[in-house]
């Protein structure tokens, strides 16, 4: 993003009829040039600006026409002589062209109107308003803004996620001194601010679980998790429960403490329960992935980009904040979590290629690559889950194999169902979040090459490639009655690197798919909205 538009060469070349306020707003510019610090603090807007199109020049949103009425028509004039185009996420920063606001970010929303893309399977006018409310934040958030005003631009709640999801840093490993100002957000101009707030609900749900993948592993360890847990959802009203190794081994989870055992961190298996019901409802079940960190334990992964793979607790992460979100927005629905949390380490406890377990159900598993820990990890949890809570909806979360990553990249969340409903409820949250699911297939063929062994019932890498469909194959295997999908998050959940998303800083963690958990959950609690 460019600032400072106001410039001296235009007034060489004609003169306007309104030379006088532009002479002093240049004065202003140059003088903020000569000292820097002249423009740190204060408050910031951004406005949205529709794309030219069909010979029409572009045009600003209502709330922007309105604020341009308060100046005389002075935007719009600053728009024309700077040719912004309204072009999606394109725009300038005019400074000192109002006495409330010291800097008005003006970016571009695209074309105005554009609604459900079907071939994309994607909102994008919902998509465009967090882009372009993401862009113009984060661009007065670089400016040293501490109160930042957001025009709704039509979707109050989308722009809140934008804005609040670019603004959010990881800086608590930096010095106080040289951290970024993290602003205050607000709607502007809009008595839209229910759907604002709940907006701001998902994105710091989705900061949340952005923070607690981006920890270092030395920091976030199994125990430091569930301390996190408490403090973020126990003044929710949520249940939580703290599993440590002796109750652990009461309740016989051979598979987790398998994994577990390789590292001297303490597992920890948290118990939330959130209850927005009648109790005697059936609650849906999630089910996360909370590695702290994953070496892929004897079958080291390469040493290059390791570190990582501190955020293989990403699936327990994204829970973790939805039941946070869950509660804030007062979901009617009732929601039973279980995480188990670990390290897969290599050392002299550690599982060794080709051990067999026995899980919960009498199945046994072979786990012959340790790399591949995600399936061994969450299987006895998720029996655990089924037969204690009988539950009417499973739903696991966590990075299980590259495949999907090779497969659609950041672009979707990989899902698989054995529910064509739950697939369309999903499909859609998705399309309205902009943090797309895509199915893949859960035929016989995969079970077929998990589990047709002779000397074991599964395998947790089956045989042959598809290592992500394989992986589902293995997770169906344990849920023999209940509706449930499976989400893989190998390409989207770790670090957010090729195909950004606006909004989304490169180079940290994404926390998806917390947003699009959410949305889910509020469509099965809601189903009339």
């Amino acid at each position: 993003m460019n600032s400072g538009l106001l410039v001296a060469r235009s007034l060489v070349k004609r003169v306007s009829r309104d030379q006088i306020y532009r002479l002093a707003s240049t004065q202003r510019y140059l003088s903020s040039i000569a000292c820097p610090d002249a423009h740190k603090g204060g408050k910031g807007l951004v406005l949205g600006l529709y794309e030219k199109e069909s010979g029409k020049g572009p045009r600003l949103t209502p709330t922007g026409e309105k604020f341009d009425d308060r100046l005389n028509g002075k935007l719009n004039e600053l728009i024309c002589e700077t040719k912004i185009s309204g072009r999606l996420g394109r725009g300038k920063v005019f400074n000192n062209v109002d006495e409330e606001f010291r800097s008005v970010c003006v970016v571009g929303v695209g074309i105005e109107g554009i609604g459900f893309n079907e071939l994309e399977m994607l909102d994008e006018g919902m998509e465009n308003v967090r882009v372009a409310a993401g862009i113009g934040a984060r661009s007065l958030q670089a400016m040293e803004c501490i109160e930042v005003h957001v025009d709704g631009m039509d979707y109050a709640e989308q722009a809140a996620e934008g804005a609040s999801l670019a603004t959010w840093r990881f800086e608590e490993n930096v010095s106080k001194k040289n951290r970024t100002i993290q602003p205050k957000l607000e709607l502007f101009d809009s008595p839209d601010i229910d759907n604002w707030t709940r907006g701001l609900f998902k994105a710091e749900a989705q900061n949340i679980s952005r923070r607690l993948a981006e920890s270092p592993a030395n920091c976030m360890t199994p125990t430091a998790v569930a301390q996190a847990g408490v403090d973020f959802l126990c003044p929710c009203g949520i249940t939580v429960e703290v599993r440590t190794m002796e109750w652990i081994e009461q309740q016989q989870l051979h598979s987790f403490l398998t994994i577990a055992k390789g590292s001297c961190e303490p597992p920890v298996v948290l118990e939330l329960a959130y209850c927005g019901t009648s109790p005697e409802d059936k609650p849906i079940l999630l089910v996360g992935l909370g590695l702290t960190f994953n070496s892929g334990g004897i079958n080291l992964r390469p040493c290059k980009g390791m570190d990582e793979f501190r955020a293989d607790l990403n699936g327990a992460a994204s829970i973790l904040a939805t039941m946070r979100a869950a509660a804030a927005l007062s979901l009617p629905i009732n929601i039973t979590a279980i995480l188990p949390l670990c390290e897969n380490l290599p050392s002299g406890m550690s599982v060794k290629p080709g051990d067999v377990v026995t899980l919960l159900n009498a199945k046994s598993m072979a786990i012959r690559n340790i790399d591949r820990a995600g399936v061994v990890v969450i299987a006895d949890p998720m029996i655990y889950g089924q037969t204690t809570y009988k539950p009417r909806l499973v739903v696991d979360i966590g990075s299980m194999c590259k495949g999907v990553k090779k497969a659609v990249g950041g672009g979707a969340t990989g899902i698989w169902s054995n529910s064509h409903y739950v697939w369309k409820q999903f499909q859609k949250a998705g399309s309205l979040t902009g943090d797309r699911l895509w199915r893949f297939p859960l035929w016989e063929f995969y079970r077929r090459r998990v589990a047709n062994h002779l000397s074991f019932d599964l395998t947790n890498d089956g045989d042959g490639l598809a290592s992500s469909c394989l992986a589902a194959a293995v997770l169906h295997e344990l849920v023999p009655c209940a509706d449930w999908a499976h989400l893989d998050t190998s390409g989207t959940g770790l670090m957010s690197t090729y195909g950004l998303v606006p909004y989304l800083r490169a180079g940290q963690m994404t926390g998806r798919p917390t947003r699009t958990l959410v949305q889910f959950l509020y469509q099965l609690a809601c189903p009339g909205d």
